[in-house]
């Protein structure tokens, strides 16, 4: 979004992960974006709520906001989501824009539990799958696209800001599957 010309901050809402707030600064710094956080363990709440106001008085035009995905207890965690979700409304007419749901590639059939319980809590519009650049497929995307009518938007190839790259379907299926197709050539 930088890259196209955009101003774009980052809220660090995930306040319960050791490390997070600390990792997205790293990601701020790498992509030149301001990084609008609060001490771990506060109120993710409160730390969007600073956020969109930052995003409000730089005349920002993306605010990406980053939420807990792991924590102890899923009702906590829906709740915490919940309470995100009713501040970024409440602030910004018809937002949030995007809900996007990071699923870990080597997660397997997990993956399509998780995104049943954040479907149920939240108004996933995408997923972002990550750690395609190892052994991992992802094929279980195939089965929360059908379940779940979720599209893939987005994959991660990696540790590089370039490493995000948006889904192509004919890609992702020839990863799948290429090396069951046989070519003319070999026989």
């Amino acid at each position: 979004m930088k890259e196209e010309g955009k101003s774009v901050l980052l809220a660090a809402g995930d306040t319960f992960r050791a490390g997070a707030i600390d990792q997205l600064d790293v990601w701020g710094e790498r992509t030149g974006v301001d990084v609008i956080k609060h001490s771990e363990g506060s109120d993710p709440a409160a730390v969007i709520y600073d956020g969109i106001q930052a995003a409000k008085s730089r005349g920002a035009d993306v605010l990406i906001c980053d939420t807990a995905g792991r924590l102890q207890n899923k009702v906590n965690l829906m709740n915490e989501l919940a309470k995100v979700k009713k501040v970024i409304s409440r602030e910004i007419d018809g937002a949030p824009h995007e809900t996007l749901l990071v699923l870990d590639a080597t997660t397997g059939q997990n993956a399509l539990s998780q995104a049943k319980t954040f479907k149920e809590a939240t108004d996933v519009s995408g997923i972002v799958l990550t750690k395609l650049d190892g052994t991992a497929r992802g094929g279980i995307v195939l089965a929360i696209r059908k379940e779940l009518d979720i599209p893939v938007k987005y994959v991660g190839l990696g540790e590089r800001m370039e490493d995000l790259q948006p889904f192509d379907a004919h890609q992702f299926v020839y990863g799948l599957f290429g090396d069951l197709i046989t070519d003319e050539s070999e026989k």
